[in-house]
């Protein structure tokens, strides 16, 4: 019989992943393709032969999901497996129903086929959405793994927007590692927090290889999960972070429900910014599909650089990416920090807006009178940073993860805003920690 003919749907990430755990070596399947959608300019590559093996000399191509239903009959495809993450459960079905009038089968690959067993106790770090708070949950627990006495290293979902060959595996211990590896805006928010920690990050592409060099180096591995994808890794601690400024969004999206149901600690965060009826949602929901997890509340409390510069203010506010885009949220830290310090007007920078940063708000048109920090190539860091110049800011509010002020030149004033996990009630992350991995 001829191997099964598939593709796989991702965003640079997952899908590669996938196809190395499952179908690289494997020669009952012959991958004809990836399809890649949610970032810019991520198509018209090749996944290269370094990293695709012996059965793909050539590697595979990577296409524009748009065309997924051509390729399925010009390819003669017999599966599609769907390999990304942050989609609503409606959406997935969408494209499942795309699939299959096409003539093919879709098809979900679970944990068992592919997580990966580490030789090191594993915590991991997921999410029901992009945007709940896994970066500063992530920054918690490693700071009480680290005051155990643990040498930590951390495993971050990939990113590989680049050079596929260069970014087979990644180690940044420095921020001079950043620059290294020509790290984009979305890299730097997630890799600079951990290194400036003391902590090691490792990402790439084939987190095969990824994983015995971390564990070279660690006594506990923290997966760093991205969107509320589900961690490649076998964990022995699954902690799981949930946002009650989107209620139900926990049992709406794939793979977020999956994580919920898998968690062994829920985390309840921004419960200081929520409406008590949707803590309760959310809470009610948690409890309903996985009554055997701890419940963690926890807040995201705002730190501002000079609180009293935004009073009066019409303010530009730059807020994380990917959390206003398919993230879905309508305001993040900074426009949190405009209200609560009295800024006369948040201006809308979308007649500003420049090339690709034009082409997001088209994309996203919710995004509204915010600007999402995006920046996964230089071109698209160019189009922020005159975006960000065109617009007549009396102050630029910086709600993003790292400081814009070291990727851009900025030339209005500006005022950065913070944000860390704190921990309300009991139990608390470190006792539950403590319990498991104490010694």
């Amino acid at each position: 019989m001829r191997p099964h003919r598939v593709i796989i749907m991702g965003a640079a990430g997952r899908d590669f992943h996938n196809f190395n755990v499952c179908f690289r070596d494997n020669p009952q399947y012959e991958v004809v393709a990836f399809t890649a959608t949610q970032i810019p300019n991520i198509e018209g590559r090749t996944y290269p032969r370094e990293l695709s093996g012996e059965l793909y000399p050539d590697g595979v191509p990577i296409h524009a999901e748009k065309g997924l239903g051509e390729l399925i009959r010009d390819l003669n495809v017999d599966q599609v497996v769907f390999s990304y993450s942050d989609i609503s459960h409606a959406d997935v079905m969408h494209k499942a129903s795309a699939v299959l009038s096409a003539g093919a089968d879709f098809r979900l690959l679970g944990p068992r086929l592919t997580q990966l067993q580490a030789t090191k106790p594993t915590v991991s770090i997921c999410a029901v959405r992009t945007g709940c708070g896994k970066s500063q949950t992530t920054r918690h627990v490693t700071e009480v793994l680290q005051r155990m006495g643990y040498r930590v290293v951390v495993i971050r979902h990939p990113m590989p927007y680049g050079d596929l060959g260069r970014q087979i595996w990644q180690r940044f211990a420095t921020t001079e590692d950043l620059d290294r590896h020509d790290c984009t805006i979305e890299e730097r928010e997630e890799y600079e927090p951990h290194i400036v920690q003391g902590v090691v990050v490792y990402a790439g592409v084939d987190y095969g290889e990824i994983l015995k060099r971390a564990e070279a180096e660690a006594d506990i591995i923290v997966w760093d999960g991205g969107n509320n994808d589900v961690s490649f890794i076998q964990s022995d601690l699954t902690i799981v972070v949930a946002d009650p400024h989107r209620p139900g969004h926990e049992l709406s999206y794939y793979p977020g429900e999956v994580n919920l149901r898998m968690a062994d600690i829920i985390v309840l965060n921004k419960v200081d910014t929520a409406d008590l009826a949707n803590i309760a949602t959310v809470r009610n929901n948690a409890r309903m599909v996985n009554p055997t997890a701890d419940l963690v509340e926890a807040a995201s409390p705002i730190l501002v650089d000079n609180p009293a510069a935004i009073a009066g203010k019409r303010v530009l506010v730059v807020e994380d990416g990917p959390t206003l885009t398919h993230g879905e949220m309508a305001y993040g830290a900074g426009t949190v920090a405009a209200r609560r310090f009295g800024a006369a007007e948040l201006i809308d920078p979308r007649p500003y807006a420049v090339g690709s940063i034009a082409g997001v708000f088209e994309k996203y048109p919710a995004t509204g009178a915010l600007l999402p920090a995006m920046g996964y190539s230089a071109e698209q860091i160019a189009d922020l940073e005159e975006t960000i110049n065109n617009t007549p800011a009396e102050l630029v509010i910086i709600g993003t993860p790292i400081d814009l002020r070291k990727v851009i030149d900025i030339k209005h004033p500006t005022d950065r805003v913070r944000y860390e996990l704190q921990v309300i009630g009991q139990p608390t992350l470190e006792e539950l920690l403590q319990v498991k991995f104490g010694r």
